[in-house]
Formats: structure tokens, C-alpha cells, sequence
């Protein structure tokens, strides 16, 4: 079975609400789908979630390395080949994550289909049953997250991720009224997407935050500044989480032989998709470092990949994959599959999404075919 042709769409998906993160506000969220079709009519379905800030591709640099680069050299190449396939991406070029993992998840896709089985069987088989789900709170006044939090909890969410990272002061007083609102009974997790910048503000930070029975700290500091991880770990009773700072296999042995993080947070769009995925759980499980799977807000086809990787690995413990639940409208079916407060993925055949392709071509704003 060798891959006959690859569609790509540029795709504009509506959010019930603006995403508000502490470098930047997407009132939508733009998104690269792929759809690979092989010699023998199977299809599967890639997606590829760029961000300027985290793996440094734009929305429009994306498509453009897939349609000229990336999609025309995997032309009558074989799905089934992970290795080869990450191999000759990564020799056409350096970087570009997002872009390789819209082709990597369009690969485990199609091959789950072509064998009948979900993808999580060909990475491992499943170990999770199911998973909690965890509502992210996009920076607020600290009132209207809270009362955000507390609407949340009335509808069954068990923990919170609260994005911070304005200020010291403001991000404290957002997290003690959650913490006020939500009772001590609720977890609640800080993503700070590096908007402390370095350790002093981030120490500033945690002495404020040690009696609020926080879960972890996430990124805290510049994503490269692994130094300052280290310093903070060092200091603080409040377990800390890597996010930004981990992309590649390099990240994860520095992180490791430095002893910067208690916690990893593994995203496809920054590693390269499923395959290189795996290979940072299985380093981090080597280490002793538990994992998080993320998203950076994806449909349900990059939400799906997700899942598969943190259903298949005992080592991760976590998910954030919220995409769906985020979408006026999403192309894929994967919201069925959350059941508050949990996920239990199905057991249908690769990424166990089907796809409205009607519903696709009304959100997308450019397009192109490889044959």
C-alpha cells in the first residue's frame, strides 16, 4: 500500500469563546488539515496545529512546507514505514513539527484503517481505560474566572488548568479566587506559558502559591532558559512542569540530565506527531519523569492522535486535549467520546474519527492536491 495522493486545507475553526494565553488571544484557531488517500482507496487524516510562539511555524509557512516540501516527497511512499517517513521529512528539512506531524497522524491513520485497529494497538495497546478530563481557563478577571470555574464544577469538571502569565500580582489574585470559589477538594493546575520569564518572578510567584495546594507549576520561565527550571525546582515544594521547553529528543536529555522538571508536557504539534511522541514517553518513563499529554487547541483529528498516545503509555497521567469541547465547529466526531469528567476512547479502526467533509470545505480558506 503506497500513498497515491495528499490534500491539504487551510482551515479557519470558530471558537465558543477567545483563547487567551499569556502571549497572545486567538479569537479562532487556525488549523492545516491533511487527507491522504493510498493506491488501494483507504484514507486517513492529518492535522497540523502551528504556533509562532511554541514550535516557531506560522499558519501560512505550514502549508506552504507541506504543499512544496513535505506532501510531494511522501508520493508513493510506503504508510506503514514510521521510521523512513520521519526520516525524509527530516531530511528535506530542519524543524517545522507541526507540518511532520500532520503526516505522521495521516500515516498511523491510514495504516489503522488498512489493519482494522486503533492506533493505540499499533503503539503499545491500550493500558488507560479512560482518562479525566481537565477545563482550561483562558486568562480573565480573576472574577469571571472564577466564575467560569464554578459553572464548570456544577457540570461535573473535577480539575482546572488556569492559564496565567500577565503579571505576578494579577496571576495570584486570579488563582486565589478560582481557589476561593472551586474549595480545596478541586485541582487546579498553572500554565504560566513562560510568562513569568525568569526564576525571580517565578519564586515571587510560589511563595504566594505553596498554600493553595496547587498541582504543578507549567513553564513558568522562557521556554529555553532550562537553568532557570532547574533553579526553581530546587526551591520550590510545588511540583514543575516543562511544556515549551520540550520539543525534541535533545530537549528531553538535557531535561533529564539536568534534573530541570518533575513533569513533561509532550505535545505533537512540537515533537513531530505520534512516532516522536512515543519516543519522548519512553525516555521520560526511562528517567522516572511522568508525562502530560497536550494539545495546542486541535480538532478532533489532532486530539485524537493525542489520545491514542496517552491511552497506549502507563507513564503518562495526564491529558490536555480540549480542542473539541472549545469548537463552535469542528470537523470530527471525537466529542462524542467526552463524558464529563472523563474520556474513553472507542475502538474503531485509526484515529476512530469520522470526518464531515462537507462541514471541512465551508471552514476552509485555501487548498491544494499532491499527486
Amino acid at each position: 500500500m503506497n500513498i497515491k495522493s495528499i490534500e491539504i486545507f487551510a482551515v479557519e475553526f470558530p471558537l465558543i469563546k477567545p483563547f487567551i494565553v499569556s502571549y497572545g488571544t486567538y479569537p479562532t484557531m487556525p488549523s492545516i488539515i491533511v487527507k491522504l488517500t493510498t493506491d488501494e482507496g483507504f484514507v486517513g487524516w492529518g492535522e497540523s496545529v502551528p504556533d509562532e510562539h511554541v514550535t516557531g511555524e506560522t499558519f501560512e509557512s505550514t502549508f506552504h512546507v507541506l504543499k512544496h516540501s513535505l506532501a510531494p516527497a511522501m508520493i508513493n511512499e510506503t504508510p506503514f514505514h514510521f521510521e523512513k517517513i520521519h526520516d525524509k521529512m527530516n531530511r528535506i528539512l530542519k524543524g517545522a513539527p507541526s507540518a511532520k506531524a500532520a503526516i505522521d497522524i495521516a500515516c498511523f491513520d491510514v495504516v489503522g484503517r488498512k489493519l482494522g485497529v486503533p492506533i493505540y494497538q499499533l503503539i503499545g495497546g491500550r493500558f488507560h481505560k479512560k482518562f479525566p478530563i481537565t477545563h482550561v481557563l483562558s486568562i480573565d478577571e480573576p472574577d469571571k474566572m472564577a466564575d467560569e470555574a464554578e459553572e464548570k464544577v456544577k457540570e461535573g469538571y473535577r480539575s482546572f488548568k488556569m492559564k496565567v502569565g500577565r503579571d505576578v500580582e494579577s496571576d495570584v489574585e486570579r488563582i486565589k479566587a478560582v481557589r476561593q470559589r472551586v474549595g480545596e477538594q478541586i485541582a487546579i493546575r498553572i500554565d504560566v506559558n513562560q510568562g513569568w520569564v525568569n526564576s525571580a518572578n517565578t519564586l515571587k510567584a510560589l511563595r504566594y502559591l505553596e498554600s493553595m495546594g496547587i498541582d504543578w507549576i507549567e513553564q513558568p520561565v522562557v521556554a529555553d532558559d532550562i537553568e532557570a527550571m532547574v533553579e526553581i525546582k530546587s526551591k520550590s515544594n510545588i511540583p514543575l512542569m516543562i511544556d515549551e521547553g520540550l520539543c525534541n529528543v535533545r530537549d528531553m536529555r538535557e531535561i533529564i540530565a539536568k534534573k530541570a522538571a518533575d513533569k513533561v508536557n509532550i505535545k505533537l504539534m512540537k515533537c513531530g506527531g505520534i512516532y516522536p511522541a512515543v519516543k519522548l514517553a519512553t525516555m521520560a518513563e526511562m528517567a522516572g519523569i511522568e508525562c502530560q499529554i497536550g494539545s495546542m487547541v486541535e480538532s478532533s483529528i489532532g486530539s485524537a492522535a493525542g489520545f491514542h498516545v496517552a491511552f497506549s503509555k502507563k507513564i503518562i497521567t495526564s491529558v490536555e486535549l480540549t480542542g473539541p469541547l472549545k469548537f463552535k465547529t469542528d470537523i470530527g466526531d471525537l466529542k462524542e467520546s467526552y463524558k464529563i469528567p472523563f474520556i474513553e476512547l472507542n475502538e474503531k479502526a485509526g484515529l476512530g474519527v469520522k470526518i464531515d467533509e462537507e462541514v471541512l470545505s465551508q471552514l476552509t480558506t485555501d487548498s491544494c492536491i499532491i499527486e
